[in-house]
């Protein structure tokens, strides 16, 4: 009776070690082993050398990962690679430039040279006189008896009505030197500039 129990003793503790034996091993070899349920558990990055694990890096952007632990599978969506918005061209239909091709040196006493002196004299550069030129051509060809038949626009400024230029000389169907002189002075009040004016008629076709 005692032998009997002796044996049973023996196999008890025998069947103790054998498990206890068996859950340090599985601790050494997977120390994280049932450390957690979560889905979303992921070893720390530094157990392998700093990297983060389960991580790709595949020309600057992070692959989607999937991997499974305890029965659970876990996939990490890639992150959105930000895609620059396009550049909208710009429209053919309007031009906003305020530049104008350089004019020609005008002729003594002609019209664009009257002109030329009025635009210095209002501290205006070249530029803004060579947007002047751009604009009067296109309004007028720099002719003093130029008529809109259409609106009555009259002059080299084509003021509408022309007798508006009345304010600058009672000279003003015949004389240039009267004409640019109210021209320059709606410009420079209504546009500031002759670029100014010059834009605007690109834009809309008048100014």
């Amino acid at each position: 009776m005692n032998r009997s129990r002796s044996r049973g003793e023996v196999s008890l503790f025998v069947f103790a070690f054998t498990a206890a034996a068996a859950f340090v091993l599985v601790s050494v070899v997977d120390p994280y082993s049932g450390a957690t349920a979560s889905p979303y558990f992921q070893v720390a990055g530094d157990r392998f050398g700093g990297e983060a694990t389960q991580q790709i890096q595949v020309a600057g952007a992070v692959a989607a990962n999937t991997f499974t632990r305890d029965g659970f599978t876990v996939t990490e969506k890639p992150k959105p690679v930000p895609v620059a918005a396009p550049v909208a061209a710009p429209s053919a239909a309007k031009s906003t430039s305020s530049t104008a091709p350089s004019a020609a040196v005008p002729d003594p006493g002609s019209a664009q040279a009257i002109a030329a002196d009025a635009v210095a004299a209002r501290g205006w550069g070249d530029d803004q006189f060579n947007c002047l030129v751009s604009l009067w051509n296109k309004e007028s060809g720099w002719r003093v008896n130029a008529e809109n038949s259409s609106s009555g626009a009259y002059g080299i400024p084509q003021a509408l009505p022309g007798s508006k230029m009345a304010t600058a000389g009672d000279d003003w169907q015949t004389n240039a030197a009267t004409q640019i002189d109210w021209g320059l002075g709606y410009i420079s009040g209504r546009y500031g500039t002759p670029c100014g004016a010059w834009a605007h008629s690109g834009d809309v076709g008048w100014y």
